[in-house]
């Protein structure tokens, strides 16, 4: 077995089960240093015992290294896949994202699996560069390998200091790295995105000029999460209608484990409303501890008839796989999967944030099932809202080939 192959399933497994950051980091450090190896090193080194004394690499992980290098599944990955296989016994674990081989080889038929298999891609994922736990090309290679053809990569934006949140030049920045990576990767596309906060009175944090060269804009609440209720009403009202936000991000902010926090107050048919005549798609986010919005909520967006982003929000290669989660939510709610952005192609959802001049067709009863909806790949009239998308930036060209 190739050992970094191992080191960062190991380390996928760890974030997918929510480890600590740290213990998952080790494993990728380690990785990191056997894939700087020259041929041959990490063999040599591993017969010697001295694979301990490089930098990044300790006793566990080093046994991983051995144990893979003599052509046997390492203990602690068989460990590991067991014990996340078992949690939920066997294929409910599969079906809840949690165990098993990589979700791109499934379709599972339990909570959440027919959209789960008509998904194509993410549109809200962190890198190291704000807060997230892995680099830019680790997210981008574990988003291809589950199977996505895109993703979107979303960095926090600058008001969100704590989060590392990127200055306009550190974004732009960023989009140079974006396309380096991109030119290595066809036909798997990732996307340049932020996740821009919300302002205190609905402005977004960031440069107009900049947001409009971005390929998608996640637009989320960071800050006085208790703001009055009309005041937090028309503080998501005015950024949904923003021409530059394309999905509400985590819209009550609540969190639901460990460090609990309340739901923040709003009129959500007021801003539901307001999403679904703008085109912003209201986020479905998969994360276990935010499951946002509430069921209750989620089936208002329906009858709203918005769109919805089914997002895992991850900030580690192995959170990527959350994203069952949340398609067992938006089953359950009746979203139509005609309805989900990330159920699109790359082109469309172009299109999409791009913008389009006219009125297109609506998908369908508003209340309708992910079985009801027809092909998520179908034509642009299957998704858009009654009252088409207004041109909200000038659309870009699609990518060659």
């Amino acid at each position: 077995m190739d050992p970094v192959a191992a080191l960062r399933r190991i380390a996928f497994l760890l974030e997918r089960g929510q480890a600590p950051a740290y213990r998952a980091q080790a494993f990728r450090t380690a990785a990191a240093r056997v894939a700087e190896m020259e041929p041959g090193e990490a063999a040599r080194r591993a017969a010697e015992g001295s694979l301990e004394s490089v930098r990044g690499i300790g006793p566990k992980t080093a046994a991983v290294i051995a144990q893979a290098l003599a052509g046997a599944v390492p203990e602690y990955l068989a460990e590991l896949e067991e014990q996340t296989e078992a949690a939920l016994g066997g294929a409910a674990a599969e079906r809840a994202g949690l165990a098993g081989a990589d979700l791109a080889s499934r379709a599972p038929d339990g909570p959440g699996g027919a959209l789960r298999a008509a998904l194509r891609g993410d549109c809200h994922l962190h890198s190291d560069w704000s807060d997230g736990g892995a680099t830019i090309e680790e997210m981008g290679r574990a988003a291809a390998e589950l199977g996505h053809d895109w993703a979107v990569l979303t960095d926090h934006s600058p008001r969100l200091t704590v989060a590392r949140g990127l200055s306009a030049e550190r974004l732009r920045e960023q989009l140079d790295v974006v396309a380096d990576l991109n030119a290595q990767w066809a036909p798997f596309r990732l996307l340049t995105g932020i996740e821009c906060d919300i302002l205190d009175d609905g402005s977004l944090d960031q440069e107009p000029e900049l947001l409009a060269r971005l390929d998608l804009v996640v637009v989320s609440v960071h800050s006085k999460l208790r703001m009055d209720r009309r005041a937090m009403t028309r503080r998501l009202v005015a950024a949904v209608r923003d021409p530059h936000a394309d999905v509400l991000g985590h819209c009550t902010g609540r969190l639901v484990t460990g460090r609990q926090r309340p739901e923040s107050e709003f009129d959500a048919e007021e801003v539901f409303a307001a999403c679904a005549a703008a085109g912003t798609a209201v986020e479905i986010n998969s994360r276990p501890e935010r499951l946002d919005p509430p069921r209750r909520l989620l089936r208002l967006a329906v009858a709203a008839g918005t769109l919805f982003a089914v997002d895992t929000d991850a900030h580690a290669p192995g959170q990527l796989a959350w994203q069952l989660l949340g398609c067992a939510r938006a089953e359950e709610c009746g979203v139509a999967a005609a309805r989900v952005v990330t159920t699109w192609p790359v082109e469309r959802l172009l299109s999409w944030t791009g913008g389009r001049d006219g009125t297109e067709a609506d998908a369908g009863p508003a209340g309708g099932t992910a079985g009801d909806a027809g092909p998520a790949g179908g034509t642009e009239g299957d998704a858009a809202p009654a009252g088409g998308r207004p041109r909200r930036r000038a659309p870009r060209r699609p990518p060659a080939g």
